[in-house]
């Protein structure tokens, strides 16, 4: 009863005005879980655009932003290309510079037919194409060239390390002599303050004898 009194008289539980009607399927997939925060907000800008007959033509220029609040066009870029590869807007008319701007249309509502689609946009346009981006449950974290075992040994292989140090051996160092090579200073003038003997000749005897020679 109350809901039918709701439906006739319409829903005094909320303000007046319209609203966005955002289905839960968006709201509770994988790929809205993707999305960033500003990619979240931009959806809502967008969903905000559409009324009953208008899905196909919906905005989302820098110059229409502006006045919503978006004043980063690197952010608004960025918010867009995740609402595309996430298949929650399709662009039906490409945007031309200088002031051609781009058309859009959300996923979760039928494209509406309206005159100046590009060629091929219409036949293109997937309904519900935000429900395909979602992972496969369970995939196995592998790599898409496959695993290979890690090489332990260096990348050109293993040798027999050289005995002798690439620059050559190494030569000892040692401790310079205590005595010069000359001798010692103290040597040499003891050897030199020693007279010198006077050298006999041969036939002379070094011992003096008191007796005469005898003959024999």
């Amino acid at each position: 009863m109350a809901n039918g009194r709701n439906r006739i008289k319409g829903d005094s539980g909320r303000d007046k005005g319209g609203f966005v009607a955002l289905p839960w399927s968006v709201l509770d997939c994988p790929a809205y879980a993707r999305l960033s925060m500003h990619a979240r907000a931009l959806l809502l800008e967008v969903a905000r655009q559409y009324v009953r007959d208008n899905n196909g033509r919906l905005l989302l220029s820098r110059a229409f932003m502006a006045a919503r609040g978006w004043k980063s066009a690197d952010m608004l870029t960025k918010a867009k290309r995740e609402l595309l590869d996430g298949g929650f807007i399709f662009e039906t008319v490409k945007g031309q510079r200088p002031n051609k701007a781009s058309w859009y249309a959300v996923t979760w509502r039928t494209l509406d037919r309206i005159p100046g689609y590009d060629t091929g946009a219409a036949e293109c346009f997937e309904r519900g194409a935000y429900q395909k981006g979602a992972p496969l449950k369970n995939a196995p974290l592998i790599p898409p060239h496959g695993t290979e075992t890690p090489v332990i040994g260096p990348p050109h292989g293993t040798g027999t390390p050289p005995t002798v140090p690439p620059h050559g051996p190494t030569r000892g160092v040692f401790a310079p002599l205590s005595v010069p090579p000359h001798g010692h200073h103290l040597d040499n003038h003891l050897l030199a303050s020693v007279p010198c003997c006077p050298v006999l000749p041969l036939h002379q005897s070094p011992v003096h004898s008191n007796h005469s020679e005898r003959p024999l």
